[in-house]
């Protein structure tokens, strides 16, 4: 519920009590001594939903807009006479002048702007680094990103071109003052002890998953911009969406500059596609999302020009971002088919090993080196096997090259495989007695010189090709 208060010019009293008569508001006039300019003041109880309307029948009446009009938020209204009013504004959004001062609200002065944002991408870098989510996270609480993004697209629905160009300007040279200052902060650590030599940032878990985007990211961002535009007209949880928006956005920043800062272009590239392409989401679905909400500008004659320009805008930006979502449509495929490949060929060779049976031989493990960088260059894939074997078995010699064709045939794709092997030891699962003169290792006692207990290393390593097969057993 709000309760306006507006000024009464001299003259429209009559005019004003009468609009809001027939609107069925309940009100109280007061007597203005203060200036001559007007002669009352009146103030009224009305839902969120009806203030816009009811302050465009006001202003038809004879209600300044140069005046003062105040929109107050009441804690709580006791009367049952607001039940009318109550199912006549039943909507759950603000006024266009409550959304535009919540706007102003949002952008803040440009020096603690850029604080913020520097001390979020300092600490958002360092959780990069960290491998530290919980960092990341606590970074995007500081980060000031959601009030020109907000801002941008009111000004635009509102028509206040001042407004939508501060927080355009704010959101660009924010982004780009993000990604200098993490390849600086970057550059500096590498040259100090706390960053391992020869650190390969792709290998770090929080900065791979920003090198690799795909279109999951524009959803985190479509869906940041539209809780962002509800929580403004609706009045609720304005800074928890902010971190939402923020994580759209500063931790892609902060990857990009440590590219820079570790010479990676690769990396730096796929920061910032990510970045370009999460603000234009968030702005083009807070912009769609205030449209479709009935948000006109403050002068109604200038509806229709406002129109056209939001609707430019829109297509402007949604064709930016289906040029970008080539990128991330790239990498979607990509991954999937390289994870793809990854699963089937383990579980073909799988399949084989469980099909020989073969006593005392174990499939360890299977992986495959197949990136999707790879799939676009055309690089072969790169699977790696390794076997345990028993002591007695030998390994066939050329299983490698038998897996290699196989595979290939199966897959319709070159393939490179290599195998190892490992001797492997199984117990019976039995408890024998103990033996004379052998202790675990670490205890007083060891194997004496005599026992028959192999003194090689418990488990040795051979590539295929060192072994000729001449056991019992193949593995198919």
């Amino acid at each position: 519920m709000r309760l306006v208060q507006i000024l009464i010019p001299q003259g429209s009293r009559s005019a004003i009590l009468e609009a809001l008569d027939e609107e069925g508001i309940d009100y109280a006039v007061f007597d203005e001594v203060g200036r001559g300019e007007f002669e009352a003041m009146v103030q009224f109880p009305i839902p969120p939903s009806g203030v816009e309307p009811v302050m465009d029948d006001l202003v038809e009446a004879g209600a300044q807009k140069d005046a003062y009009t105040i929109v107050l938020p009441t804690e709580t209204v006791v009367s049952e006479r607001l039940s009318a009013l109550v199912e006549r504004f039943p909507g759950l959004r603000i006024a266009r002048e409550e959304l535009y001062a919540r706007a102003q609200d949002l952008a803040p002065a440009t020096s603690t702007f850029f604080a913020f944002l520097f001390l979020s991408t300092v600490i958002a870098t360092t959780g990069l680094l960290l491998d530290s989510a919980a960092t990341i996270i606590g970074a995007m609480v500081v980060a000031p990103l959601m009030g020109p993004a907000i801002s941008a697209s009111v000004g635009t629905i509102l028509d206040d071109p001042e407004m939508a160009s501060r927080g355009v300007t704010l959101q660009v040279t924010g982004l780009l003052a993000a990604i200098a200052t993490a390849a600086v902060m970057g550059w500096l650590l590498k040259q100090t002890v706390l960053i391992p030599p020869g650190l390969d940032i792709r290998t770090v878990p929080q900065v791979a998953e920003r090198t690799s985007p795909n279109f999951l990211s524009l959803f985190l961002a479509l869906g940041s911009g539209m809780a962002g535009s509800i929580s403004i007209m609706r009045g609720s949880g304005s800074t928890l969406v902010g971190v939402a928006i923020a994580v759209a956005l500063v931790p892609p920043a902060a990857t990009s500059g440590l590219g820079i800062a570790f010479g990676l272009p690769g990396v730096a590239i796929a920061g910032a596609v990510l970045v370009v392409v999460n603000l234009l989401a968030i702005n083009i679905s807070a912009l769609g999302l205030f449209w479709l909400a009935g948000f006109k500008p403050l002068d109604a004659g200038q509806f229709e020009g406002v129109r056209a320009s939001v609707l430019s805008r829109i297509v402007v930006i949604a064709i930016a971002i289906a040029v970008l979502s080539i990128a991330l449509g790239a990498v979607t495929w990509t991954t999937f088919q390289t994870q793809a490949f990854e699963q089937q060929t383990q579980a073909e060779l799988q399949d084989r090993f469980e099909a020989a049976d073969i006593e005392g031989v174990e499939l360890v493990s299977v992986t495959v080196d197949y990136e999707p960088i790879d799939l676009l260059l055309g690089n072969e894939p790169r699977v790696n096997v390794l076997v345990a074997i028993p002591r007695d078995l030998e390994a066939p010699p050329d299983l490698a090259q038998r897996w290699d064709d196989e595979l290939t045939a199966e897959f319709d794709r070159d393939v490179v495989v290599r195998v190892g092997f490992i001797e492997a030891q199984v117990s019976d699962g039995r408890s024998p007695e103990p033996r004379a003169g052998l202790a675990l290792p670490g205890t007083a006692e060891w194997a004496p010189e005599s026992a028959d207990v192999p003194r090689s290393p418990a488990v040795s390593r051979s590539l295929i090709g060192q072994r000729t097969a001449s056991g019992s057993g193949t593995i198919a």
